[in-house]
């Protein structure tokens, strides 16, 4: 396991921004990118690898790595449903959604589906409680949350795959 010559560079980049000896201030931002770079999970042999790379112990990144919802410690699916369960989400209705997507898809929270598309994660709150319920999808925001809406979504995901084969 090694990043490319021009991830490299980028973890560089990003170490440079820190005093000398403060190499774990890169540990998130060099985090996200193993995650891109890796299959979008992190592995333990990904997480050690970035504790070389930092020149910091292993348990650190492991720290790191498991208490931010945004890592991914199992392989998850090509779309990644991160359903927000806080309070304001709870109240407008997200346990219902995240139960529709049981029915669905045949997920629970923590699963992927059989054929490798969608994964199901509970995260907490991302910060659009006034658009409650809502997911985090990729990088953009599904908000409003209907029944009808993750029908809608998971017709786009599919299709979006369907065109790219």
């Amino acid at each position: 396991m090694k990043f490319s010559e021009e991830k490299i560079k980028e973890v560089e980049k990003i170490i440079s921004h820190f005093p000398e000896g403060k190499h774990k201030s890169a540990l998130i931002p060099v985090l996200h990118l193993a995650q891109q770079e890796f299959g979008g999970w992190l592995s333990v042999d990904t997480m050690d690898y970035v504790a070389t790379l930092l020149r910091i112990e292993p348990i650190e990144v492991y720290e790191v790595a498991t208490f931010y919802s945004m890592y991914n410690l199992t392989p998850v699916g090509s779309y990644l449903f991160e359903v927000c369960h806080t309070g304001p989400c709870m109240l407008n209705g997200s346990d219902d959604i995240i139960k529709y997507i049981f029915e669905k898809l045949g997920i629970k929270p923590g699963e992927t589906t059989g054929d490798k598309l969608f994964t199901l994660k509970t995260v907490e709150c991302l910060g659009a409680c006034g658009y409650a319920p809502m997911m985090q999808l990729g990088k953009n925001y599904r908000e409003h949350l209907t029944k009808e809406k993750i029908d809608a979504i998971v017709e786009e995901c599919r299709n979006k795959i369907i065109a790219s084969n």
